[in-house]
């Protein structure tokens, strides 16, 4: 199978590290032209330029330096990009925390970043895709979505969201050519999952043997027995992004190492 994408515009959230850029450079390798997005504007550029460096004929890879966790850094975004043809609600944060010392305050931000960033841009940007009569959205969601973890049930509720919400907006693109699908990724090893295992990385210690190590002890029923890295999760977003993926839809669409106890 090849899969090109060219002649496409892209738009990654939260795409200057982890899986977040594996995604950009996927796309970027099957030749769509991406707008690589961050918070802060160097980072961002930086990102975009690495891209622009280590992918061979990627053409223009663009900077959009937004914090798509406020409504109004959704709304720069969108003016400063116009209509894409493919939106990767990547953006997202998490972190352990006792249930009883989480605050309103810390749901309200999870729920800006992880759930809200995607439905303000969806919203925004779904109605051109339907004129245009092709369009996909992926909504990165989480095996945390389905096992909601106990040491973060604020983020688990957040990704369970994502799964509603890109069912949902499936259904109301229905018969547009526009396709809309959850990825579910598990343990990965992302910068975020490092920062976490830093008190068990040593010099005799890789960070992947410690993420590994963590996938058996935290998701016992992990059948690759190890994390996933960010290309494998990228691979699966940029399939469910390509023509070949066009009768797919409404899907939540696993790269969690068989974690979750589901056959279907």
């Amino acid at each position: 199978m090849h899969i090109s994408l060219s002649g496409k515009t892209a738009l990654v959230t939260g795409s200057t590290q982890g899986i977040g850029y594996a995604i950009a450079k996927g796309l970027a390798q099957a030749g769509a032209k991406v707008f690589v997005n961050g918070r802060d504007e160097e980072k961002t550029s930086d990102a975009a330029e690495q891209l622009s460096q280590s992918v061979d004929g990627a053409g223009v890879l663009l900077p959009v330096a937004a914090d798509v966790g406020t409504a109004e850094g959704c709304k720069d975004l969108v003016e400063k990009t116009g209509s894409v043809d493919i939106l990767v609600n990547n953006v997202g944060i998490f972190g352990p925390e006792d249930f009883f010392e989480v605050e309103d305050a810390t749901w309200e931000t999870f729920l800006e970043v992880n759930v809200m960033s995607g439905v303000r841009l969806s919203r925004a940007y779904l109605p051109a895709m339907k004129d245009k009569g092709w369009g996909r959205v992926v909504f990165l969601s989480s095996e945390s979505a389905v096992n909601i973890p106990g040491e973060m049930v604020h983020y688990g509720v957040t990704k369970a969201a994502n799964l509603a919400t890109s069912r949902g907006l499936a259904k109301v693109m229905a018969g547009t050519g526009v396709t809309v699908n959850s990825v579910l990724p598990g343990p990965t090893l992302t910068e975020g999952v490092r920062t976490m295992l830093a008190d068990e990385i040593d010099e005799n210690t890789s960070f992947e043997e410690a993420a590994a190590e963590m996938a058996r002890r935290d998701r016992p029923s992990t059948i690759i027995r190890r994390a996933a890295t960010p290309e494998e999760v990228a691979n699966m977003v940029v399939y469910v992004a390509s023509e070949q993926a066009s009768a797919t839809t409404g899907a939540a669409l696993r790269v969690e190492g068989g974690i979750v106890e589901s056959i279907i």
